[in-house]
């Protein structure tokens, strides 16, 4: 390696670690491993490279989606005392899924830190929701491996109390509206499928199609699964509603 290869190769290295000590920052943990908070970065097409040695998140994401759903169950148990069972699923799903932990890493502007292989998706990769979702989850368990439960739960106390507090009344999201519509009436639970997949890997476009039996399917679209089915149930119900009026 040439002087000049070393000093390109310092700079990246300088400057990337000047990036981790501002997210630092952001989460208010300093990190004893900060290759623990790098690899939490590091989107897979990352490590696809042959001459990437590192992995990526994709381990931690694992991980950091039990640890967010353990803790955020203990705080709902702690500030719902009177709450049912089925209220409390509610919420948590309505807390712990993709849109929600996307909204986190927006705030905390994670997709300016993450590592992706340079290209010309990686602008619109950088705010695709569902990747900004799996990199939170694994910054969450990056700083449980690094500092402990009690560093993850500050963390997810900071980022989620507001959340909590704002819907005081569980969430009754269309999929669940949907649901009970049915059994009302006694049908089967509606059925949902996916009819096509586009776009490239870092930024795809779901189309998810849902029937009630007895009714016309309907099909709705979004980034994610979840998206589109909430986009499909959606439709169905205004259709079923207003059948109704």
């Amino acid at each position: 390696m040439s002087s000049n290869d070393q000093d390109e190769s310092g700079g990246r290295a300088g400057t990337e670690g000047y990036f981790l000590k501002v997210l630092e920052n952001r989460l208010e943990h300093q990190f004893q491993k900060p290759g623990l908070l790098a690899l939490a970065l590091t989107h897979p097409s990352v490590s696809a490279d042959p001459s990437h040695m590192g992995g990526d998140y994709e381990r931690l994401e694992f991980l950091g989606d039990r640890v967010l759903g353990l803790v955020v169950a203990e705080m709902l148990f702690a500030r719902f005392p009177k709450e049912a069972e089925g209220k409390l699923a509610r919420r948590h799903a309505q807390l712990v899924r993709k849109e929600t932990l996307a909204s986190v890493a927006r705030d905390l502007d994670l997709g300016c830190f993450m590592r992706l292989e340079m290209g010309e998706g990686e602008s619109s990769g950088r705010n695709n929701p569902s990747l900004l979702s799996d990199t939170c989850e694994a910054v969450i368990a990056a700083l449980y491996l690094d500092g402990g439960l009690d560093v993850a739960q500050r963390f997810i106390a900071t980022n989620w109390f507001e959340r909590i507090e704002a819907d005081i009344a569980p969430p009754s999201d269309s999929k669940t509206r949907l649901q009970e519509w049915a059994q009302g009436r006694g049908l089967p639970l509606p059925n949902y499928a996916e009819v096509a997949r586009s776009g490239p890997a870092h930024a795809p476009m779901f189309t998810i199609s849902v029937e009630v039996q007895g009714y016309t399917p309907l099909e709705g679209e979004g980034p994610s699964k979840r998206i589109a089915e909430q986009d499909a149930a959606t439709k169905l119900l205004s259709l079923l509603e207003g059948a109704q009026l």
